[in-house]
């Protein structure tokens, strides 16, 4: 693998700044990954070749007559498929939308070019982006770098195949129940989900509404984590027009002691069993921060049993366009046709989807336990803020490394790891932690009080000097999937 494609995305900046290379061959190298290793993966679904070629050649000219843009002057990266970015597919996974395109680019789209990256493609989600397997009719399937016969995760899955299989050095994604950590836990890399508010979600498809929109988080995935915070830098800040962001004061991770920190490892939610894989990794890490003199103690708590249902009863009683009126352009879709229609293989829905939207209405009977969850949630907010403090939380980015393709809908409630944080509006940053003995990626969520996203990104470089972080995937796969041409694709 060329040198370039390990650094990261500040890192390949300085080099095109310092004159050491230039916008255009730093370009053309991550869209000659693509070309290599996509057809296996599926992540990038449209490629910007002739216009990221172009872009990066203008940035070139620009530098040498004006000086660099931004912090990431000519660096590549990919934008999440239901981030609306002008002239490029904005569907969502959805058939309905399949000849939607964008008509001009979402806030953080705009930010991250007006800091000078540019994006070389659009990469693949799960059909209205809930669900764990990046799958739907618009696009198929995305396959994992490290085992193509093993899920990448959802929403924004095919986000962190890009990342993880070194297509880009970061891209954007969105979170409302762990769709940026468990791509990065899967693909194994680098993930911020911020404080809620921090980050404006203007110009995604489908937009959560009402008080779900402060659980939809905006943020990043890297490949290091030295991009995170000027990533998150260029990201936050309101734009006046998303209801959920507002100003929110931001620490500096340099002025973070690691050894300084109270640590509170919470092993697991009491209810979905761990891997010994995930167990041991987050173990490890917590003697880690011992030994460097943080003050770690181990410690559960009963309510993180009820996860699910903390987090559904949010959900719900945020109310909003529901879901199954989402895949139906209007009124909610009539399952049983719609059943019928995919057991004959004629329907334009993956089978997570309808059962979401059959399964959806069943808090709508119930609206008293709804507000008693939704209440029960909020003393859990409490009660973890005051356990955390100042410091950090370790918490499973989810119960098992990447599942193979279909496994998730064996264990549907699996994603409870990420999705309880959505709720409590914690910042929470995925941390890679190397391979498993199978060679597929570890990792762990570092979680902080809710502002303090600068101590969970000053806690991840930490562990990315002493664990190694990012592992570049095998470039050859013995694995045999199916390749997949991608439009607009050197």
């Amino acid at each position: 693998m060329h040198p370039y494609l390990m650094k990261s995305a500040s890192e390949l900046a300085r080099l095109i700044r310092d004159g050491e290379t230039s916008s255009e061959e730093v370009v053309t190298l991550h869209l000659d990954r693509l070309r290599r290793v996509n057809p296996t993966l599926n992540a990038v679904v449209r490629v910007r070749v002739r216009e990221a070629l172009r872009e990066a050649r203008d940035a070139d000219r620009r530098l040498k007559t004006q000086g660099p843009d931004g912090p990431f002057h000519g660096v590549p990266c990919t934008i999440k498929e239901s981030f609306e970015l002008e002239g490029m597919p904005h569907t969502a996974g959805l058939v309905s939308r399949k000849d939607r395109r964008g008509r001009s680019d979402a806030v953080t789209v705009a930010r991250l070019r007006a800091a000078g990256a540019i994006p070389i493609g659009v990469t693949n989600v799960s059909e209205l982006l809930m669900w764990m397997e990046s799958n739907n009719r618009v696009y198929g399937r995305s396959n994992n770098p490290y085992n193509p016969r093993r899920i990448v995760g959802g929403s924004s899955g095919g986000e962190g195949a890009a990342v993880g299989a070194a297509i880009s050095p970061f891209g954007l994604g969105a979170d409302v129940g762990g769709s940026i950590r468990m791509p990065a836990f899967f693909n194994g890399v680098f993930g911020h989900k911020p404080s809620a508010g921090l980050v404006p979600n203007t110009g995604q498809w489908p937009l959560a509404e009402n008080e779900a929109a402060s659980y939809l988080s905006t943020g990043p995935l890297a490949r290091r984590a030295e991009d995170l915070w000027p990533l998150l830098e260029v990201l936050a800040g309101p734009d006046g027009e998303c209801p959920a962001c507002r100003e929110i004061a931001l620490g500096d991770p340099e002025q973070v002691d690691v050894s300084q920190l109270s640590v509170l490892s919470v092993p697991d939610n009491g209810s979905t069993p761990v891997h010994p894989a995930l167990r041991a990794g987050q173990t490890r890490v917590a003697e880690w921060l011992g030994e460097r003199g943080a003050r770690v103690t181990t410690r559960r708590f009963d309510a993180l049993k009820r996860s699910l249902h903390h987090w559904s009863a949010a959900m719900s009683a945020a109310g909003g366009t529901p879901f199954g009126a989402l895949m139906a352009d209007g009124a909610r879709k009539p399952i049983l046709p719609e059943l019928f229609k995919w057991a004959l293989r004629r329907s334009d829905h993956t089978i997570p989807a309808l059962a979401l939207a059959a399964v959806e209405r069943v808090p709508e009977a119930f609206p008293s336990r709804t507000r008693g969850l939704v209440d029960e949630a909020a003393a859990l907010r409490e009660e973890l803020s005051e356990a955390i403090g100042d410091g950090v939380m370790l918490y499973p980015s989810y119960s098992r490394p990447a599942p193979h393709h279909f496994s998730p809908l064996l264990r549907p409630l699996h994603f409870v790891y990420t999705a309880i944080i959505n709720v409590m509006g914690f910042p929470s940053t995925q941390v890679p932690l190397g391979l498993s003995r199978r060679g597929i990626p570890i990792g762990v969520q570092v979680i902080a009080r809710h502002g303090n996203d600068h101590v969970t990104i000053a806690v991840a470089k930490e562990l990315e000097r002493a664990f190694g972080g990012w592992v570049p995937p095998p470039e050859r796969s013995r694995f045999g999937v199916r390749r997949t041409r991608v439009p607009g694709a050197p």
